[in-house]
């Protein structure tokens, strides 16, 4: 059960951040809304958040999932793959103490994405990408290995449609992952039972399970009827000011 999340809303250059979409610019007040939405969501499911400042100095700095790895047993702060994301990380060395009495770090030459990181479990799924290098992974694995964490890489850099690894997967529990196309016969997930999100809803693949709902992007009724069927509770949330930035639903928060 989570029961808190650390969330920085959008600043107003927000546009100016890295982005592969091709979706156009995102509309400020718009991303305002549906990111406070998100933390009302949040809020709903029961955690308690930790709102940081907007940071104009770091317009990618909403996604704060890609700069700090959270887990029962430890904190890893990261070493974003993008040059102009590096410095977001000392906002969160400074937050992070109150809740984890250490924190691991990455360091050079490795780099690592939060957004390339899956926990399923007691095991760790590590996309290897264009911002999470294999020594930023094979730090991280010895760091999760340390507090009794399995993990193991997943190569993602020859599969176009995936910017960080979680654009194409989600931990849901119950030994159940929601999939895309790019990951379904990947034999690291042998052992999973997949929901699989059919190709032209792929941006929901990026859902969220948090205690006991699961948040997903509105606009694909495919994949939430599958899991209405499966049992779970769905939020639907709009997203599309995000999704022009490269974003989905995990990117906007640290859950712990």
């Amino acid at each position: 059960m989570f029961t808190h999340a650390i969330v920085r809303p959008p600043a107003s250059n927000f546009a100016e951040g890295l982005t592969t979409a091709g979706l156009g610019l995102p509309d400020y007040p718009r991303a305002l809304e549906q990111h406070e939405a998100y933390c009302a969501a949040l809020e709903q499911c029961g955690l308690t958040l930790t709102r940081l400042d907007p940071d104009p100095d770091y317009p990618d700095s909403t996604f704060v999932e890609d700069v700090a790895i959270l887990t029962e047993r430890c904190a890893i702060l990261t070493r974003p793959g993008a040059p102009s994301r590096r410095g977001e990380v000392e906002s969160l060395r400074n937050v992070l103490p109150q809740f984890f009495p250490s924190l691991h770090e990455i360091e050079s030459p490795g780099t690592v994405d939060g957004g390339d990181i899956c926990q399923a479990g007691e095991h760790f799924f590590i996309g290897v990408s264009a911002r999470t290098n294999e020594a930023g992974g094979r730090q991280l694995s010895e760091i999760l290995a340390q507090a009794g964490y399995a993990s193991s890489l997943v190569g993602i850099t020859r599969s176009a449609s995936l910017l960080h690894l979680k654009s194409g997967i989600a931990w849901l529990s119950d030994n159940r992952l929601v999939i895309t196309r790019a990951l379904a016969d990947r034999p690291e997930l042998g052992p999973f039972d997949l929901v699989r999100v059919v190709d032209d809803e792929g941006y929901a693949a990026n859902c969220v399970r948090v205690n006991d709902c699961v948040l997903i992007a509105a606009g694909h009724p495919k994949l939430g009827a599958d899991l209405d069927q499966l049992g779970y509770e769905t939020v639907a949330l709009e997203m599309s000011e995000f999704q022009k930035m490269d974003g989905g639903l995990s990117c906007l928060s640290l859950r712990f």
